[in-house]
């Protein structure tokens, strides 16, 4: 197992997760780019749930939903988010936490078509994380926007789009023997990124 480099100072913490990343890919996992979004509601209670990361560079981690959502709703309440990668067969973890903000309209428009026309729809159909009769009630407004739109293009809603989470702290965990695993910290402040060693 290829562990972080030792603290030594300021490091990148995305030059790592590209090469864990990227290890991920290449090992088998099915969907390494599952992640769990952890947020806060008003109340202060806490809710994860699990989403694709679709895109990722030094300005952060993004992935895409419906702005009603639950996950929506308490992402632009309180906008802190803790993102959570778990590679099991590498016995691999790496926690992000960090700021939220949407991506502009152009990248979520982008992306939108860059889907399977299904999604598209499916994206229209589904007031997400909202009470439904039933299955049969989602289907039929799947079947009425496949007829609004039928023979042109699938519109981006006004209320789907993308979240950029902003890192301040990523961790990066690797199991070893015994349970003395590697934890590495990296924390961000003006002057750049810091790196410590975390006891197991």
């Amino acid at each position: 197992m290829l562990s972080p480099p030792e603290p030594t100072g300021t490091e990148d913490p995305f030059e790592l997760f590209e090469t864990w990343f990227k290890q991920a890919e290449q090992s088998g996992i099915v969907l390494p780019e599952s992640m769990t979004v952890s947020s806060v509601g008003e109340d202060g209670r806490p809710s994860a749930r699990v989403v694709l990361l679709k895109e990722y560079d030094e300005k952060g981690f993004v992935f895409y939903t419906n702005y009603g959502s639950r996950k929506g709703q308490e992402l632009d309440t309180h906008p802190l988010a803790c993102l959570t990668f778990h590679w099991n067969i590498l016995q691999r973890q790496v926690r992000i936490e960090g700021r939220v903000e949407r991506v502009s309209h152009q990248q979520s428009e982008n992306y939108f078509h860059s889907r399977g026309r299904g999604s598209q729809v499916g994206a229209w159909a589904s007031h997400q994380s909202q009470v439904i009769a039933n299955r049969e009630a989602l289907e039929q407004q799947v079947s009425m926007y496949k007829d609004k739109f039928a023979g042109g293009e699938v519109p981006l809603p006004e209320f789907w789009g993308g979240y950029r989470v902003i890192p301040d702290c990523i961790e990066f965990w690797q199991g070893k023997a015994d349970r003395l695993h590697d934890r590495f910290r990296y924390t961000s402040d003006a002057k750049g990124w810091k790196v410590d060693r975390l006891s197991p």
